[in-house]
């Protein structure tokens, strides 16, 4: 299973990264509701922190921002959201060989995602560094740059434009 499709599955949510429950269900290749029934057998494996269901609020967030297409995609039901623990914790509950290998692949997802966050806090912390140290401001230099950039494109757009008004 690639990476990238796994990583672009993986939304935050009260300030946790999780997974939801239709998108694990189509990576095990099994149904949502089969996936559900496992969970709701095996509850004290679930505690809040690995795993909870959305809000009606959380739910309209997410269609508004596409990353559900509409609420009849979930049927009625409200999804089930999964920590990393909670998607670790499937495995002994779907006990198959597709579930393991499924897992392997989304625990490696949510490692890579979580170095891509720290490098990306570092750059940050380092250019903030950088701008204190130098007295510089890198976004002002960067609309600077655009506008040496784009001027002389805004001017050709201004001197292609069709004249109105009076001729003399």
């Amino acid at each position: 299973m690639e990476l990238q499709l796994i990583q672009n599955k993986i939304f935050e949510i009260r300030g946790q990264r999780i997974m939801l429950d239709f998108d694990l269900a189509e990576m095990y290749e099994t149904d949502t509701r089969t996936l559900k029934q496992a969970v709701r057998r095996n509850l004290d494996r679930f505690p809040d922190d690995f795993m909870f269901q959305l809000t009606e609020t959380e739910i309209d967030n997410m269609v508004s921002q596409s990353v559900i297409p509409s609420k009849s995609k979930l049927g009625g039901a409200t999804p089930f959201a999964f920590t990393e623990q909670g998607v670790a914790m499937l495995s002994s509950v779907l006990n198959s060989t597709k579930a393991i290998q499924v897992n392997i692949a989304v625990i490696r997802a949510f490692v890579v995602l979580r170095q891509h966050l720290a490098d990306y806090k570092d750059l940050k912390e380092n250019i903030a560094a950088l701008e204190k140290e130098m007295n510089l401001n890198f976004k002002d230099i960067n609309q600077a740059l655009h506008y040496l950039l784009n001027k002389d494109k805004l001017k050709t757009e201004q001197d292609q434009r069709k004249q109105i008004g009076f001729n003399k």
